[in-house]
């Protein structure tokens, strides 16, 4: 599969509005936010529900487009992108955590694991020994052959991160990555990805307003209205 390379490079947002229309009426969720994240940054993303924090993690991500403004991965402008070099940036350069976990309910926690592997064409026992790896590494080795409907909302939350760290990502888009657990398993969590930041230099940007999150960020950008105070 061909790839589209971005390298390790800093993530840039110029005056970014994002509009959406609901029942009639247009709500403004970013209002000229501007922004930027460098390479290996270990940064949250705070602000009470409603002030843009899930919108900006789905426009750094390539999910959604800007109404109007620019996001750049290095020199690459994200909106001049095709939807195929999207995919290919999603599924090379960024690793997800969604706040619903997003699993695929048919496949083994295994198996969700390899699943971006599997894309990425990696070798089956190359990608198999990596999910195993990856699931001991955030407690559920015992867990591996059970589908997500067998797991705990807790279980799922970290077969949805071991998915997301897995293939080494450049950036890591987590949104409340911590929802779930308790207070040991999310100490550990953060453990894991602080020492992928460290070690790999790869970026983490959270959404949350989880105060162990934010006590580990190195950096914390508050958002409110759609705006960073």
């Amino acid at each position: 599969m061909e790839q589209f390379k971005f390298g390790k490079c800093k993530i840039s947002l110029s005056n970014v509005r994002k509009v959406y229309e609901s029942k009639g009426e247009n709500v403004e969720a970013l209002r000229g936010l501007s922004l930027e994240i460098n390479p290996g940054e270990f940064l949250a993303i705070a602000g009470p529900s409603g002030s843009g924090k899930s919108t900006l993690l789905n426009l750094l991500g390539g999910l959604d487009k800007p109404t109007s403004g620019k996001i750049f991965f290095g020199e690459k402008d994200l909106g001049s992108l095709t939807n195929a070099q999207l995919c290919v940036l999603r599924l090379f350069t960024i690793g997800f955590i969604f706040q619903s976990y997003n699993l695929l309910p048919i496949l083994t926690a295994v198996e969700n694991v390899e699943y971006v592997m599997l894309l990425q064409e990696m070798d089956p026992v190359m990608r198999r020994q990596k999910a195993l790896e990856m699931l001991g590494e955030v407690g559920l080795s015992s867990m591996a052959h059970r589908r997500p409907l067998e797991l705990s909302g807790g279980q799922q939350q970290r077969v949805a991160v071991a998915r997301a760290i897995v293939s080494h990502p450049l950036v890591v888009l987590a949104d409340e990555p911590t929802a779930n657990l308790d207070s040991h398993t999310a100490t550990a969590l953060l453990d894991l990805m602080a020492h992928l930041n460290a070690t790999k230099n790869i970026t983490f940007v959270f959404s949350s307003h989880d105060p162990l999150v934010l006590s580990r960020a190195k950096r914390i950008i508050r958002l409110h209205d759609g705006q960073i105070e």
